[in-house]
């Protein structure tokens, strides 16, 4: 296992960024987990009956990320957190989305806390990562995409050693770096903003570590 460093620029948590972030190693995901799938449905129907007559767009911690995009420049309407992106879906559309075990549990968690979460395959990383404003010259390809798409200076994103994007903003994961079925070792984001509280994220990311390692195996250790 090699070793892995995360960093956050000064700049970035000024902009009221909270940040934790994990490594789960030994990971056995796979596509569907039985067990999982009963818990993930007796959770979806918890959310549905909390947010029953209540406006899921004024959530607060929704709010703190449309907060960080316009002190970065972009506009909301462009560019939706992807937790704002879950709950839309979820709560008007009646969709979760299913990619891997992994990948729902982690949604699961942000569609609950409307914090911003996210894994990435370390294998696939090239040395260490650190969270800073964009230049405006990194490489960043889009999921589901194989050629680089233009970034924009001054947004923040996570970005690694070789000048890679791994996540930009918390709307837009890259292809490189996704969490297949094959993905051994995990980095795992949970992001906040100046509208939660530190504790908030912290038992958030000690949730979506232990159910990650209680489905798909592994060990965690925070960063």
């Amino acid at each position: 296992m090699r070793d892995l460093k995360f960093e956050v620029a000064k700049e970035v948590l000024d902009l009221g960024v909270k940040i934790i972030t994990a490594r789960i190693v030994d990971v056995q995901n796979i596509d569907l987990n039985s067990d999982f799938e009963v818990y993930k449905n007796e959770e979806l129907e918890k959310i549905k009956g909390n947010w029953e007559g209540k406006k899921y767009k004024d959530d607060p911690v929704l709010e703190g990320f449309r907060d960080l995009h316009t002190k970065v420049g972009r506009s909301n309407r462009d560019y939706v957190a992807s937790p704002e992106g879950l709950r839309w879906s979820f709560l008007e559309r009646g969709r979760f989305p299913h990619i891997n075990t992994l990948v729902d549990i982690y949604n699961l968690i942000s569609l609950k806390t409307g914090l911003a979460l996210g894994a990435h395959d370390i294998d696939k990383v090239q040395g260490n990562i650190t969270l800073r404003l964009t230049k405006g010259d990194e490489v960043f390809i889009p999921l589901g995409k194989t050629e680089p798409t233009t970034i924009f200076p001054g947004e923040y994103g996570y970005v690694d050693d070789e000048n890679n994007v791994i996540c930009r903003l918390e709307v837009l994961q890259v292809e490189p770096t996704k969490v297949s079925t094959n993905s051994k070792d995990i980095f795992v984001i949970i992001e906040g903003n100046v509208k939660t509280s530190p504790k908030y994220v912290e038992n958030a990311a000690k949730e979506v570590c232990e159910l990650i390692t209680k489905f798909c195996g592994g060990t965690y250790s925070f960063l």
